[in-house]
């Protein structure tokens, strides 16, 4: 098994879930040979997941180390901002960003979102909704991960960044 009880892991969209079990579920009138991860989520302790132990789809992996998370940061001004070249697949690509459950995928979004936001308002133009509901959710992803590796809020993440990119 690739993940043991009481692990942290990183789900997409999900985020941040603790590995409480690994069992075989009981399910009314279904036979269940085979395993599966309980999750827990950190952010709803009364959610509970079901992941196949053997099913590679669901993309998991494991929560970032304090040193990953530190290299992450480093690397920030470094990461690409997302290329969206086609207006109609902006909310797919998106979409596919945040499924990839990668923290340099999350900032390059952020980044891409944060410009086209400081560039409406510079306009005159409201914030689209659009990008308003992802950029909440890759910085909820992204800080909750960051938090947990470093042993902070994730509300005080942001901050953070700003405060070793200042002083570098």
């Amino acid at each position: 098994m690739k993940y043991k009880i009481g692990e942290f892991i990183s789900k997409p969209v999900t985020g941040v879930c603790k590995v409480e079990d690994i069992l075989h579920p009981k399910m009314d009138g279904v036979k269940n040979d085979a395993l599966y991860y309980l999750l827990i989520p950190i952010e709803n302790s009364r959610e509970k997941i079901y992941i196949p132990v053997t099913s590679s789809k669901y993309n998991l992996r494991p929560c970032l180390t304090a040193e990953e998370a530190w290299d992450l940061i480093k690397k920030v001004p470094a990461i690409q901002e997302l290329q969206v070249d086609n207006e109609k697949q902006r909310e797919q690509i998106y979409k596919n960003e945040i499924r990839s459950n990668d923290p340099e995928a999350l900032i390059s979004l952020i980044k891409v979102i944060y410009h086209r936001k400081m560039d409406r308002l510079s306009h005159g133009k409201k914030i689209i909704s659009l990008d308003e509901k992802y950029f909440e959710l890759a910085e909820n992803l992204l800080y909750m991960e960051l938090g947990m590796a470093l042993g902070k809020p994730k509300q005080d993440i942001c901050q953070t960044i700003i405060d070793y990119h200042d002083q570098s």
